[in-house]
């Protein structure tokens, strides 16, 4: 497909009212038009249109002056998690790792700069925070993410790091950007990532990448677990070898 067809095909206004959307966050939760613009290069009065359109099909509330989102929008992700084909498939497989393991299972995909954990097995009986479906976290502090980032060629890397903001969740969060890739060249090399409270204190992800029977990366499958008393050495010796060994049964198939 060609450029010209591109814009032909495009619809700025779809991408605007989108870009609404997107403008909410967990530290923007509420806007006026004002601020929803200033986050989506829109004018006041353009912004204030979209979400008025967006209030006016549940998808957003408002109180006259702030906008938020309303439950509605939980049908966009929602879709999507129903209607793709690897959340579905690579269910069984996480129970799998949960039978072996007696932890919580998670696959994940990145987009951008976030993990996003599109299925999931086993209960949130250890954390207190969890993974729920649709969870997004900044990648270099999950063990899945940083698979994910460990198998980009180098521009593709270079582009990332040069876009991302790496901010600390704990004490030990990496966001050097040196030691962050002489990790991620560890976890490329060894085909499987440890982290430890990156994202939270005292736990733990083991992930190793997913890939089609092509030989394409479809996103990660890790586990998440309590460090308590269990050192990283022996966790690795009781997590890795299902991990991989599903993995490996899930490229056979998807």
């Amino acid at each position: 497909m060609n450029h010209e067809l591109l814009r032909r095909d495009w619809i700025a206004g779809l991408e605007k009212g989108l870009s609404i959307i997107e403008a909410f966050d967990s530290v923007h939760s509420r806007l006026t038009a004002s601020q929803a613009g200033q986050r989506c290069g829109l004018t006041r009065t353009a912004a204030r249109r979209h979400l008025l359109t967006l209030v006016h099909l549940g998808y957003a509330a408002t109180d006259g002056k702030l906008f938020w989102l309303a439950p509605r929008i939980l049908r966009l992700g929602q879709a999507y998690l129903e209607s793709a084909r690897l959340p579905n498939a690579v269910q069984p497989y996480l129970q799998r790792v949960t039978a072996g393991t007696g932890e919580t299972a998670y696959m994940a995909v990145l987009d951008h700069h976030d993990t996003v954990y599109i299925a999931r097995s086993g209960t949130h009986r250890h954390m207190n925070t969890g993974y729920i479906l649709g969870s997004r976290v900044q990648a270099h502090v999950t063990a899945a993410g940083m698979m994910m980032l460990s198998l980009m060629e180098e521009p593709a890397l270079d582009a990332w790091m040069a876009s991302v903001t790496l901010r600390p969740f704990t004490s030990f969060s990496v966001i050097d950007p040196h030691e962050l890739r002489q990790r991620l060249a560890i976890a490329r090399q060894q085909g499987w990532y440890l982290s430890e409270q990156q994202l939270e204190m005292n736990y733990r992800g083991i992930a190793v990448p997913v890939y089609d029977h092509k030989g394409q990366v479809l996103g990660a499958m890790s586990v998440s677990m309590p460090m308590n008393h269990e050192s990283a050495e022996s966790a690795v010796k009781r997590v890795l070898p299902v991990l991989q060994d599903t993995a490996r049964s899930m490229r056979q198939l998807l």
